[in-house]
């Protein structure tokens, strides 16, 4: 019987292959039997040091992870383990809220909301709208492609970029003759040695004056520096779900500068997360018991 450690009742997957059996934790909590795990799942908000867990799980084969970024795991994981992320769970979730975020700094609706809490009745003005505007989604995944699907009522243009060319998708490296078209930037590349501080302060002076840039993906592919710089006069615009450092602490500069709007990493964490998660790690133990080659493995 191989031993699943799992931080969800298991019952959540419904029916599951035999030849499993179940430990289930919470989080911060090690299994009894550590040294049998052989598929790990760990907590979507995982604490424990992953060095220490993984060099006590001799017979671990597989970790399943319930984010889509694994830069947090991937160094302490050895060769005979195999990683899986989870790409497509979180599709749907961080896709709205990039449109969310989008839409509220566009519209203006924090000021707004602080209008109201001053039962204030704002003086007429013309806001920018989404309409018109060309949208460009740098690292375009399988997020990416659930964000353009939604962007797609809203009568703008997507521009499409990720790392490595391919049909219908630019290079990382068109992004000189790009971001100047830009009127919003939507980051979802992974951040790696290669992407992090993708977004520095050249890579800002290129965009026109008055853009926006929205941070999906993680805050280290930012200089935050240079955002506030950039922010700061007024010239960009930005709507963080992700920040460097993080959590910010309460005197940040990034708190407080104007056309900044900030929500504190949520974008996967919505109801469309635990069923997703579940179907996933269900199809991944099926694979798994089967000996057929599981999704979402990490080179």
């Amino acid at each position: 019987m191989a031993l699943v450690w799992l931080p969800f009742d298991p019952a959540r997957l419904g029916d599951v292959p035999a030849g499993l059996e179940f430990d289930t934790f919470g989080e911060g909590e090690p299994p009894t039997r550590i040294e049998e795990v052989e598929f790990w799942v760990p907590h979507y908000g995982f604490t424990l040091p992953y060095a220490d867990l993984v060099a006590a799980m001799t017979s671990l084969k597989v970790i399943q992870t319930q984010s889509a970024g694994v830069e947090h795991v991937k160094p302490h994981v050895p060769r005979s383990v195999t990683l899986c992320n989870a790409r497509g769970v979180h599709d749907a979730a961080t896709s709205e809220l990039g449109v969310a975020l989008i839409l509220a700094s566009l519209r203006g609706l924090p000021e707004l909301v602080r209008a109201q809490d001053r039962h204030e009745w704002l003086p007429k003005r013309v806001w920018p709208a989404l309409a018109d505007r060309r949208v460009l989604i740098l690292g375009y995944g399988s997020i990416g492609a659930a964000l353009q699907r939604r962007l797609e009522g809203f009568e703008c243009q997507v521009v499409r970029v990720a790392l490595h060319r391919r049909a219908g998708v630019h290079p990382v490296d068109a992004l000189d003759e790009l971001l100047p078209t830009a009127d919003v930037v939507v980051l979802l590349v992974p951040l790696s040695e290669a992407t992090h501080h993708l977004v520095d302060a050249a890579f800002l002076a290129r965009m026109k004056d008055d853009a926006l840039v929205v941070n999906l993906a993680r805050g280290g592919i930012v200089d935050t520096d240079a955002l506030v710089a950039e922010t700061a006069t007024g010239r960009l615009r930005a709507a963080l779900d992700v920040t460097d450092p993080e959590p910010l602490a309460a005197d940040h500069p990034l708190w407080s500068t104007p056309g900044v709007l900030i929500s504190p990493h949520v974008a996967g964490g919505t109801t469309a997360m635990e069923p997703r998660m579940s179907r996933l790690v269900r199809q991944q133990l099926g694979r798994f018991v089967a000996g057929e080659p599981l999704a979402n493995v990490v080179d």
